[in-house]
């Protein structure tokens, strides 16, 4: 076992708080390891202007973090496992997926609001997720979705301002910083679906340091990994770009899982949304069906955005 382990993170708060859970998961585990922090910037930190969705590029929060990772300058190195692109970088590995929690998204409103129905006519919306604004579009097609950029509190001090009637942020963030007093209302991850791993975090490890994936498998869980890798294997299969206008949520129930995904071009004109269950054990398989369902109910425009 290492005398002390280097995690890396991204430096904002959210990363951190995240990064703290692991930290102290992993000390409960092994009472006696030592554990050092170490921060990382990254593309998405520095840029915080350009909407999310024009980026061309995959890895933006973690590209620099798994740099670390392969510079042996830290030894493993926490994320957001929906930040991490689908297509593993050599010689990294997910060595735990942590119990996942609060998968769904929230509404945040200036004015008090229990359920989307009840925004105002034409009410602006602040997302720079084309799932989201999909959804929304879907949904309610008389809103505004806007972009938006910043981190969580930077976001909400954007809708205080005025800028925005509401604001769309994951549910997990705001847990880790102690702002669920600012939700207005919760969405069903059933109805609304969430980006696929939402709500997981994962410590990635370098493929060969085996001592170090040993201990950080003493706080995998099988079933949080189940689901989330069957989401994310949605996407693969159908090589959807980081920022497609697609959304996917997976849930065990006994030895079954159950996947529901969609689709849709950016206008929510052409919308398509499928669901598959079958047995645990046949997740990646069943992912692999649902994504070609998907493809072959597809025009061309929804398999254009999909390269977004």
């Amino acid at each position: 076992m290492p005398e002390t382990l280097t995690v890396a993170t991204r430096g904002g708060k959210l990363a951190i708080a995240q990064t703290q859970i692991l930290i102290a998961a992993l000390k409960r585990v092994v009472p006696d390891l030592q554990i050092e922090m170490k921060k990382i910037t990254t593309s998405g930190d520095r840029d915080r202007r350009t909407a999310l969705w024009k980026l061309q590029t995959t890895g933006f929060f973690t590209s620099q973090v798994e740099d670390a990772l392969l510079a042996r300058r830290a030894d493993l190195a926490v994320h957001s496992l929906k930040d991490l692109p689908t297509r593993p970088r050599d010689g990294l590995t997910i060595a735990a997926v942590c119990e996942r929690q609060f998968p769904e998204d929230c509404l945040i409103a200036a004015e008090p609001v229990t359920c989307l129905e009840q925004l105002k006519p034409s009410a602006k919306i602040g997302t720079s997720s084309p799932r989201r604004i999909a959804q929304l579009r879907h949904l309610r097609p008389d809103l505004q979705p806007t972009d938006i950029r910043g981190n969580v509190t930077t976001r909400i001090k954007k809708l205080e301002h005025g800028r925005y009637d509401a604001i769309i942020l994951a549910r997990a963030g705001l847990e880790r910083l102690g702002l669920t007093d600012r939700i207005s209302f919760c969405f069903d991850p059933r109805q609304f679906l969430p980006a696929a791993a939402q709500g997981a975090l994962a410590l990635q490890a370098r493929a060969d340091n085996t001592p170090t994936i040993r201990i950080a498998a003493a706080i995998d869980d099988p079933n949080s990994r189940a689901a989330a890798c069957a989401e994310r294997q949605v996407l693969a299969a159908m090589q959807c770009g980081c920022h497609a206008p697609a959304g996917v949520f997976a849930r065990i129930d006994g030895d079954d899982i159950t996947i529901d995904a969609f689709i849709s071009d950016l206008e929510a004109k052409e919308f398509i949304r499928r669901k598959i269950t079958g047995p645990v054990s046949q997740a990646r398989s069943l992912a692999q069906k649902l994504a070609h369902e998907l493809l072959n109910a597809a025009g061309p425009k929804i398999r254009q955005n999909l390269q977004l």
